[in-house]
């Protein structure tokens, strides 16, 4: 998996409430994961439509 696979599984799952499912035995992965969920938490997702007000 790429950078940004990575990545946009950790958005995935944040976005999905799923806790971390860091990989273990790959520090690099980890860490864009990581990223990837931190950002995943501070966004809404995008496939979620926005309330109407």
């Amino acid at each position: 998996m790429t950078n940004q696979d990575w990545i946009d599984r950790g958005k995935n799952d944040a976005w999905a409430g799923k806790p971390k499912q860091v990989p273990e035995h790959d520090p690099q992965a980890a860490s864009m994961y990581d990223l990837g969920y931190c950002e995943g938490e501070t966004r809404r997702s995008p496939t979620r439509p926005k309330a109407k007000e």
